[in-house]
């Protein structure tokens, strides 16, 4: 499922246009960005938590020098799935409920 598939499911399921849908994406894609760009966690209980990963800086190599180059240390986003969701994927009925 890409954006615009979501877009249109959830326009189809809230019973409303897929511009209005498509704004309630924007806006909810929007703040979990912002959130993690202040270093916030957000945590959708049932659905998972959206946080931030320091990963430190490390020698690598180029690949076709050999030569040893520096990679800067940076902060990556990560997501923790919760326990719904956890269950909804792992369930036999694709997505349901046990």
């Amino acid at each position: 499922m890409n954006k615009t598939d979501l877009i249109k499911h959830i326009a189809s399921e809230a019973g409303i246009t897929q511009s209005q849908a498509e704004k309630a994406v924007n806006s909810f894609t929007g703040a979990i960005s912002s959130s993690l760009a202040n270093g916030e966690n957000v945590t959708l209980i049932g659905f998972g938590t959206f946080g931030i990963s320091d990963r430190a800086a490390r020698n690598g190599r180029n690949p076709q020098t050999g030569a040893t180059i520096k990679i800067a240390a940076k902060k990556l986003p990560k997501f923790t799935a919760g326990k719904a969701l956890k269950e909804a994927v792992d369930s036999p009925k694709k997505g349901k409920k046990k």
